[in-house]
Protein backbone atom coordinates (compact mmCIF):
# COMPACT_ATOMS: atom_id res chain seq x y z
CA UNK A 1 0.00 0.00 0.00
CA UNK A 2 1.61 3.18 -0.74
CA UNK A 3 1.60 6.16 1.94
CA UNK A 4 3.17 9.35 1.83
CA UNK A 5 6.63 9.81 2.15
CA UNK A 6 6.94 10.19 6.09
CA UNK A 7 10.08 13.36 6.27
CA UNK A 8 7.01 14.76 3.97
CA UNK A 9 4.44 17.39 5.90
CA UNK A 10 1.16 16.38 5.14
CA UNK A 11 -0.03 20.34 5.69
CA UNK A 12 1.34 22.99 4.61
CA UNK A 13 0.68 26.37 3.91
CA UNK A 14 -0.34 26.45 0.58
CA UNK A 15 -1.75 23.43 0.47
CA UNK A 16 -4.09 24.74 4.02
CA UNK A 17 -5.19 27.55 1.85
CA UNK A 18 -6.18 25.42 -1.42
CA UNK A 19 -8.13 22.68 1.04
CA UNK A 20 -10.04 26.10 2.42
CA UNK A 21 -10.38 26.85 -1.36
CA UNK A 22 -11.73 23.46 -1.78
CA UNK A 23 -14.28 24.01 0.79
CA UNK A 24 -15.07 27.35 -0.54
CA UNK A 25 -15.85 25.74 -4.14
CA UNK A 26 -17.61 22.59 -2.54
CA UNK A 27 -20.02 25.32 -0.77
CA UNK A 28 -20.97 27.29 -3.51
CA UNK A 29 -21.27 24.14 -5.69
CA UNK A 30 -24.00 23.11 -2.95
CA UNK A 31 -25.41 26.78 -2.96
CA UNK A 32 -25.38 26.96 -7.12
CA UNK A 33 -27.21 23.44 -7.32
CA UNK A 34 -30.20 24.16 -4.68
CA UNK A 35 -30.72 27.17 -6.45
CA UNK A 36 -31.38 25.11 -9.75
CA UNK A 37 -32.71 23.04 -8.43
CA UNK A 38 -35.13 25.67 -7.03
CA UNK A 39 -35.49 27.36 -10.23
CA UNK A 40 -36.40 24.01 -11.87
CA UNK A 41 -38.72 23.41 -9.57
CA UNK A 42 -40.60 27.07 -9.59
CA UNK A 43 -40.43 26.55 -13.60
CA UNK A 44 -42.12 22.65 -13.79
CA UNK A 45 -44.77 24.70 -11.34
CA UNK A 46 -45.14 27.30 -14.26
CA UNK A 47 -45.10 24.57 -16.76
CA UNK A 48 -42.08 25.78 -19.12
CA UNK A 49 -37.67 26.21 -18.58
CA UNK A 50 -37.73 29.43 -20.16
CA UNK A 51 -38.74 32.87 -19.52
CA UNK A 52 -40.04 33.15 -23.12
CA UNK A 53 -43.36 31.90 -22.02
CA UNK A 54 -47.22 33.21 -21.13
CA UNK A 55 -45.48 36.31 -19.15
CA UNK A 56 -43.32 37.44 -22.05
CA UNK A 57 -45.61 36.72 -25.39
CA UNK A 58 -49.00 38.51 -25.18
CA UNK A 59 -51.73 35.95 -25.91
CA UNK A 60 -52.99 38.03 -28.95
CA UNK A 61 -55.94 36.81 -30.47
CA UNK A 62 -56.17 36.06 -34.51
CA UNK A 63 -57.98 34.90 -37.32
CA UNK A 64 -56.52 32.51 -39.93
CA UNK A 65 -57.53 32.26 -43.52
CA UNK A 66 -60.14 29.96 -42.50
CA UNK A 67 -61.68 32.57 -40.15
CA UNK A 68 -60.61 30.24 -37.41
CA UNK A 69 -60.05 32.48 -34.32
CA UNK A 70 -56.47 31.83 -32.43
CA UNK A 71 -54.43 32.94 -29.31
CA UNK A 72 -50.96 33.56 -30.28
CA UNK A 73 -49.27 31.80 -27.10
CA UNK A 74 -51.57 29.31 -26.29
CA UNK A 75 -52.89 28.31 -29.60
CA UNK A 76 -49.62 29.07 -31.84
CA UNK A 77 -46.22 28.62 -29.82
CA UNK A 78 -46.07 27.51 -26.72
CA UNK A 79 -44.38 24.48 -26.42
CA UNK A 80 -43.82 24.30 -30.42
CA UNK A 81 -41.26 24.67 -32.75
CA UNK A 82 -42.44 27.20 -35.29
CA UNK A 83 -41.54 29.98 -38.12
CA UNK A 84 -43.22 33.45 -38.15
CA UNK A 85 -42.90 35.88 -40.79
CA UNK A 86 -45.12 39.21 -41.30
CA UNK A 87 -46.59 40.04 -44.62
CA UNK A 88 -48.69 42.08 -46.36
CA UNK A 89 -50.42 40.36 -49.73
CA UNK A 90 -50.62 43.17 -51.69
CA UNK A 91 -46.74 43.70 -51.51
CA UNK A 92 -44.60 43.76 -54.57
CA UNK A 93 -41.28 43.91 -53.01
CA UNK A 94 -39.72 41.19 -50.84
CA UNK A 95 -43.19 39.33 -49.25
CA UNK A 96 -43.47 37.41 -52.37
CA UNK A 97 -39.93 36.20 -52.32
CA UNK A 98 -40.50 35.70 -48.39
CA UNK A 99 -43.18 33.14 -48.95
CA UNK A 100 -41.82 31.64 -52.12
CA UNK A 101 -38.81 30.66 -49.71
CA UNK A 102 -40.60 28.90 -46.85
CA UNK A 103 -42.57 27.58 -49.36
CA UNK A 104 -39.01 25.40 -49.94
CA UNK A 105 -38.49 25.00 -46.26
CA UNK A 106 -42.18 23.21 -46.16
CA UNK A 107 -41.16 21.12 -49.04
CA UNK A 108 -37.35 19.91 -47.59
CA UNK A 109 -39.82 19.16 -44.11
CA UNK A 110 -42.28 17.38 -45.94
CA UNK A 111 -45.52 16.37 -43.65
CA UNK A 112 -43.41 17.13 -40.31
CA UNK A 113 -44.70 20.58 -41.16
CA UNK A 114 -47.97 20.96 -38.43
CA UNK A 115 -46.91 18.17 -36.31
CA UNK A 116 -43.63 19.15 -34.89
CA UNK A 117 -43.21 22.20 -37.16
CA UNK A 118 -45.42 25.08 -37.54
CA UNK A 119 -44.97 28.23 -40.16
CA UNK A 120 -46.93 31.62 -39.17
CA UNK A 121 -47.10 34.41 -41.51
CA UNK A 122 -48.72 37.57 -39.92
CA UNK A 123 -50.26 40.51 -41.76
CA UNK A 124 -49.42 43.88 -41.01
CA UNK A 125 -52.43 45.20 -43.41
CA UNK A 126 -55.60 43.87 -41.40
CA UNK A 127 -57.39 46.58 -43.39
CA UNK A 128 -57.30 44.89 -46.76
CA UNK A 129 -55.85 41.38 -45.94
CA UNK A 130 -58.96 39.94 -44.69
CA UNK A 131 -59.43 36.19 -43.69
CA UNK A 132 -60.50 35.41 -48.11
CA UNK A 133 -57.72 37.55 -49.20
CA UNK A 134 -54.98 35.87 -47.06
CA UNK A 135 -56.35 32.35 -48.45
CA UNK A 136 -56.15 33.29 -51.64
CA UNK A 137 -53.14 34.11 -51.48
CA UNK A 138 -51.71 30.81 -49.72
CA UNK A 139 -53.43 29.22 -52.77
CA UNK A 140 -51.71 31.21 -55.16
CA UNK A 141 -48.58 29.84 -53.63
CA UNK A 142 -49.82 26.32 -53.52
CA UNK A 143 -48.82 25.95 -49.93
CA UNK A 144 -49.67 22.98 -47.82
CA UNK A 145 -50.79 22.18 -44.79
CA UNK A 146 -49.33 23.39 -41.11
CA UNK A 147 -49.02 26.97 -42.08
CA UNK A 148 -51.48 29.30 -41.17
CA UNK A 149 -51.54 32.88 -42.44
CA UNK A 150 -53.29 35.35 -39.97
CA UNK A 151 -54.12 38.71 -39.11
CA UNK A 152 -55.72 40.00 -35.87
CA UNK A 153 -55.79 44.25 -35.14
CA UNK A 154 -52.58 46.42 -36.02
CA UNK A 155 -52.14 47.75 -32.62
CA UNK A 156 -51.89 43.76 -31.38
CA UNK A 157 -49.68 42.74 -34.59
CA UNK A 158 -48.03 45.78 -33.99
CA UNK A 159 -46.65 44.71 -30.15
CA UNK A 160 -46.35 40.94 -31.63
CA UNK A 161 -43.47 42.51 -34.06
CA UNK A 162 -41.80 44.23 -31.10
CA UNK A 163 -41.55 41.34 -29.06
CA UNK A 164 -40.10 39.31 -31.42
CA UNK A 165 -37.70 41.60 -32.36
CA UNK A 166 -38.84 42.52 -35.66
CA UNK A 167 -40.10 45.89 -35.52
CA UNK A 168 -37.28 48.13 -36.38
CA UNK A 169 -37.50 52.15 -35.02
CA UNK A 170 -36.99 54.14 -38.10
CA UNK A 171 -38.00 51.16 -40.73
CA UNK A 172 -40.78 49.62 -39.75
CA UNK A 173 -43.96 52.29 -40.00
CA UNK A 174 -47.85 52.32 -40.75
CA UNK A 175 -47.59 54.23 -43.43
CA UNK A 176 -46.14 52.64 -46.23
CA UNK A 177 -46.01 49.06 -44.87
CA UNK A 178 -42.04 49.05 -44.82
CA UNK A 179 -40.98 46.33 -42.22
CA UNK A 180 -38.26 44.32 -41.21
CA UNK A 181 -37.21 41.62 -43.95
CA UNK A 182 -36.26 39.01 -41.12
CA UNK A 183 -38.45 36.21 -40.44
CA UNK A 184 -37.64 34.41 -36.32
CA UNK A 185 -37.43 30.77 -35.93
CA UNK A 186 -37.71 29.30 -32.48
CA UNK A 187 -38.34 26.59 -30.02
CA UNK A 188 -41.04 28.13 -27.45
CA UNK A 189 -40.67 25.32 -25.01
CA UNK A 190 -36.58 25.83 -24.59
CA UNK A 191 -36.49 29.42 -25.50
CA UNK A 192 -34.01 29.00 -28.27
CA UNK A 193 -35.01 31.99 -30.70
CA UNK A 194 -33.25 33.22 -33.92
CA UNK A 195 -33.71 35.50 -36.77
CA UNK A 196 -33.17 34.22 -40.02
CA UNK A 197 -32.99 36.38 -43.45
CA UNK A 198 -35.37 35.28 -46.26
CA UNK A 199 -32.54 35.25 -48.66
CA UNK A 200 -31.36 31.93 -46.66
CA UNK A 201 -30.67 29.16 -48.04
CA UNK A 202 -33.90 26.68 -48.05
CA UNK A 203 -31.46 23.65 -46.12
CA UNK A 204 -29.93 25.59 -43.94
CA UNK A 205 -33.38 26.75 -42.31
CA UNK A 206 -35.33 23.14 -43.11
CA UNK A 207 -32.11 21.82 -40.73
CA UNK A 208 -32.47 24.47 -38.04
CA UNK A 209 -36.31 23.82 -38.01
CA UNK A 210 -35.98 19.95 -38.34
CA UNK A 211 -32.62 19.11 -36.27
CA UNK A 212 -31.40 22.22 -34.65
CA UNK A 213 -34.39 23.43 -32.79
CA UNK A 214 -35.47 19.89 -31.87
CA UNK A 215 -32.49 19.38 -29.94
CA UNK A 216 -31.85 16.57 -32.81
CA UNK A 217 -33.94 14.25 -31.61
CA UNK A 218 -34.56 12.22 -35.04
CA UNK A 219 -31.62 10.50 -36.32
CA UNK A 220 -30.13 12.32 -39.74
CA UNK A 221 -30.79 10.31 -43.17
CA UNK A 222 -29.11 12.67 -45.07
CA UNK A 223 -25.82 11.14 -47.03
CA UNK A 224 -22.66 11.39 -46.03
CA UNK A 225 -20.81 14.67 -46.85
CA UNK A 226 -17.76 12.51 -47.90
CA UNK A 227 -19.84 11.46 -50.84
CA UNK A 228 -20.77 15.55 -51.17
CA UNK A 229 -19.28 16.65 -55.18
CA UNK A 230 -16.98 19.41 -55.37
CA UNK A 231 -18.24 23.17 -55.13
CA UNK A 232 -16.87 25.45 -57.12
CA UNK A 233 -16.71 29.37 -55.61
CA UNK A 234 -19.97 30.87 -57.38
CA UNK A 235 -19.83 33.79 -59.39
CA UNK A 236 -21.71 37.20 -58.19
CA UNK A 237 -24.14 36.33 -61.10
CA UNK A 238 -24.52 32.54 -59.70
CA UNK A 239 -24.89 34.31 -55.99
CA UNK A 240 -27.71 36.23 -56.72
CA UNK A 241 -29.43 34.39 -58.46
CA UNK A 242 -29.14 31.58 -55.60
CA UNK A 243 -30.30 34.44 -53.12
CA UNK A 244 -32.65 36.65 -54.75
CA UNK A 245 -34.34 34.12 -57.87
CA UNK A 246 -33.96 30.48 -56.73
CA UNK A 247 -36.68 30.84 -54.68
CA UNK A 248 -39.28 31.33 -57.40
CA UNK A 249 -37.45 30.10 -60.78
CA UNK A 250 -35.46 27.09 -61.53
CA UNK A 251 -32.91 25.96 -63.73
CA UNK A 252 -33.71 23.23 -65.81
CA UNK A 253 -35.06 19.73 -65.02
CA UNK A 254 -31.76 18.89 -62.73
CA UNK A 255 -31.80 22.01 -60.76
CA UNK A 256 -31.33 21.71 -57.07
CA UNK A 257 -33.30 24.63 -56.00
CA UNK A 258 -36.21 23.49 -57.58
CA UNK A 259 -36.19 20.67 -54.71
CA UNK A 260 -38.14 18.15 -56.94
CA UNK A 261 -41.59 20.90 -56.73
CA UNK A 262 -42.92 23.24 -59.72
CA UNK A 263 -41.71 26.76 -59.71
CA UNK A 264 -43.68 29.67 -58.93
CA UNK A 265 -42.31 31.23 -62.03
CA UNK A 266 -40.52 30.12 -65.24
CA UNK A 267 -37.74 27.97 -65.55
CA UNK A 268 -35.00 30.28 -66.90
CA UNK A 269 -32.95 28.08 -68.95
CA UNK A 270 -32.89 29.69 -72.34
CA UNK A 271 -34.46 32.80 -71.08
CA UNK A 272 -31.67 35.02 -72.09
CA UNK A 273 -32.31 33.99 -75.97
CA UNK A 274 -35.68 34.37 -75.92
CA UNK A 275 -35.87 38.10 -74.46
CA UNK A 276 -34.69 41.58 -75.72
CA UNK A 277 -31.31 42.12 -73.38
CA UNK A 278 -32.27 45.58 -72.59
CA UNK A 279 -35.67 43.92 -71.76
CA UNK A 280 -34.72 41.30 -69.54
CA UNK A 281 -32.40 43.82 -67.63
CA UNK A 282 -34.64 46.68 -66.66
CA UNK A 283 -37.81 43.50 -65.81
CA UNK A 284 -34.75 42.39 -63.24
CA UNK A 285 -34.21 45.61 -62.02
CA UNK A 286 -37.97 47.13 -62.27
CA UNK A 287 -40.93 44.68 -62.39
CA UNK A 288 -43.05 46.22 -60.36
CA UNK A 289 -42.40 49.09 -62.74
CA UNK A 290 -42.97 47.68 -65.76
CA UNK A 291 -46.21 45.90 -64.40
CA UNK A 292 -47.48 49.50 -63.59
CA UNK A 293 -46.76 50.18 -66.97
CA UNK A 294 -48.62 48.12 -68.61
CA UNK A 295 -45.72 46.26 -70.29
CA UNK A 296 -47.76 43.47 -72.28
CA UNK A 297 -44.73 40.94 -71.47
CA UNK A 298 -44.43 41.77 -67.82
CA UNK A 299 -48.97 41.67 -67.95
CA UNK A 300 -48.97 38.60 -69.46
CA UNK A 301 -46.10 36.78 -67.37
CA UNK A 302 -48.02 38.50 -63.94
CA UNK A 303 -51.13 36.58 -65.20
CA UNK A 304 -49.78 33.52 -66.75
CA UNK A 305 -47.97 32.94 -62.98
CA UNK A 306 -51.00 33.04 -60.56
CA UNK A 307 -50.90 36.97 -60.30
CA UNK A 308 -47.53 36.78 -58.02
CA UNK A 309 -45.45 40.02 -58.80
CA UNK A 310 -42.01 39.48 -59.66
CA UNK A 311 -40.39 41.57 -56.65
CA UNK A 312 -38.27 44.63 -57.19
CA UNK A 313 -35.12 43.49 -55.55
CA UNK A 314 -33.00 46.79 -55.72
CA UNK A 315 -30.63 45.68 -58.05
CA UNK A 316 -28.31 48.01 -60.01
CA UNK A 317 -27.29 47.49 -63.75
CA UNK A 318 -24.26 45.82 -63.06
CA UNK A 319 -25.94 43.34 -60.73
CA UNK A 320 -28.47 42.59 -63.07
CA UNK A 321 -26.11 42.10 -66.16
CA UNK A 322 -24.27 40.28 -64.17
CA UNK A 323 -27.41 37.73 -63.29
CA UNK A 324 -27.99 37.61 -66.81
CA UNK A 325 -24.35 36.66 -68.28
CA UNK A 326 -24.62 33.54 -65.43
CA UNK A 327 -28.00 32.18 -66.95
CA UNK A 328 -26.26 32.23 -70.79
CA UNK A 329 -23.41 30.71 -69.14
CA UNK A 330 -25.39 27.78 -67.47
CA UNK A 331 -27.80 28.05 -70.43
CA UNK A 332 -24.60 26.54 -72.40
CA UNK A 333 -23.57 24.27 -69.92
CA UNK A 334 -26.65 22.20 -69.70
CA UNK A 335 -27.06 22.47 -73.46
CA UNK A 336 -23.67 20.90 -73.67
CA UNK A 337 -24.09 18.49 -71.20
CA UNK A 338 -27.48 17.38 -73.10
CA UNK A 339 -25.69 17.11 -76.50
CA UNK A 340 -22.93 14.70 -75.08
CA UNK A 341 -25.20 12.01 -73.54
CA UNK A 342 -27.64 11.59 -77.12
Amino acid sequence: MNRLPVDRPLYTPRSRALGMHLVLLLVTCVLASRLLLAHEAASATNGSVTPWGGDYFPNTLLTNQDGQQVHFFDDLIKGKVVVINFIFTSCSDSCPLETARLRQVQTLLGDRVGKDIFFYSISIDPLSDTPAVLKAYAQRFRVGPGWQFLTGEFDDVTELRHKLGLFIEGVDNGRNKDHNLSLIVGNQETGRWMKASPFENPWILADQLANTLQNWKQPSIEQSYADAPQIRPPSTGEELFRTRCASCHSLGPQDGQGIGMRSIGRDLIGVTRQRDPAWLSRWIREPDRMLAEGDPIATALFERFEKIPMPNLRLDENSAQAVIDFLTQETERQQALAAQTQ
